[in-house]
């Protein structure tokens, strides 16, 4: 065996050895499931699952909007009736934030409510019940499968040169070998893919068991086209209703600001009273498992082609709350810009 023969089994040991460690890392690493089939309990928990907290505050708003509790009277401006309820501890956050919130802002009280203790507890409640992974238990295996990918991608460009080294110093003994990069070249794609995969993996937050929680709760309310059903089921990619589509998605997109807004020492009214301790449950994977946005984000529930954005014929009251009037009274603002959507559950 010459140099690169002992070097071709250095790179065999070191990527099989990582992709072990892994492999192994993530299954360890995946929260145990309590019970035969762990469910949901309520929307709430449902709406958390598929887009974090954010998607909790964004049903929350929805409720709110369609019975008239709250009302948006300018560009993201909002206000509250006198005397409102909240019917669940999130209406309980979104109001609470309301209150703390000196400008009004709808991005801003949508922060404030996504960082509030019986909204980030509901992470909590999931995570111990194995459906969800909690923050930060994963990343080091999302880093060690992201350098595992770049540095095996990094040794196959490397193995040209160095097989073409080989090549002349063969020349030169007279003897064949078989060239470094066909002897590397398995070892080298197979830890390419095992990273990729295993980094993708350890970025999921839902859990088999979560997957298959969600599933089921949607199945359940798969006739229920209400927004604060769709909402809470996913996200904003699930709410059809131009109006609400009109204050919530911007709102979601502006929580980057206010996340912002919030670490920015300052002693204006405005951007003092977002002081405090940072999100925990920032975002989570839907239920296929496609990533979690970064926090501060639209935490999973932006516009999507085919989710029938802006379409018409939409319901937009939540459960319980057929009858109420969506028009915001003084402001004169419709549930929906189309005159096609009704106020009443449709379930």
């Amino acid at each position: 065996m010459n140099l690169f023969d002992f070097l071709a089994v250095a790179v065999w040991i070191g990527v099989i050895t990582s992709s072990v460690s892994l492999l192994r890392g993530l299954r360890q690493s995946q929260p145990p499931s309590l019970g035969p089939a762990p469910r949901l309990h309520d929307l709430s928990e449902a709406a958390f699952m598929a887009g974090g907290p954010g998607a909790v505050v964004d049903a929350a708003l929805v409720s709110l909007l369609c019975d008239g509790r709250m009302l948006v009277g300018g560009p993201g401006i909002v206000q509250v009736r006198p005397g409102v309820r909240a019917a669940d501890p999130a209406e309980r956050a979104v109001l609470q934030a309301h209150q703390g919130a000196p400008s009004g802002w709808l991005y801003q009280i949508r922060y404030a409510a996504m960082r509030d203790p019986a909204v980030q507890e509901t992470g909590d409640a999931l995570a111990a019940r194995g459906l969800i992974a909690t923050p930060g238990g994963r990343h080091r295996w999302l880093r060690h499968g992201v350098v595992q990918a770049v540095v095996c991608a990094v040794g196959l460009v490397l193995s040209l040169p160095l097989s073409f080294l080989g090549f002349v110093l063969q020349e030169d003994s007279g003897s064949f070998h078989v060239p470094f990069v066909v002897e590397v070249f398995p070892v080298l794609l197979g830890g390419i893919v095992l990273g990729t995969i295993g980094a993708s993996r350890a970025r999921q937050r839902i859990t088999p068991a979560g997957a298959a929680a969600l599933r089921h709760i949607r199945a359940h309310y798969r006739a229920d086209l209400s927004p604060y059903v769709q909402t809470s089921l996913f996200g904003l990619r699930g709410l059809r209703d131009p109006y609400l589509r009109e204050q919530l998605v911007p709102a979601a997109r502006g929580t980057r600001l206010a996340a912002a807004q919030s670490h920015t020492r300052s002693s204006s009214s405005e951007s003092s009273w977002l002081a405090g301790a940072a999100v925990v449950w920032c975002a989570s994977s839907d239920g296929g498992g496609s990533g979690g946005s970064s926090c501060g984000s639209s935490g999973g529930s932006s516009c999507s082609s085919g989710s029938g954005c802006g379409s018409s014929g939409s319901s937009c009251g939540s459960g319980g709350s057929s009858g109420s009037s969506c028009s915001s009274g003084s402001s004169g603002s419709s549930c929906s810009s189309s005159s096609s959507s009704s106020c009443g559950s449709s379930s």
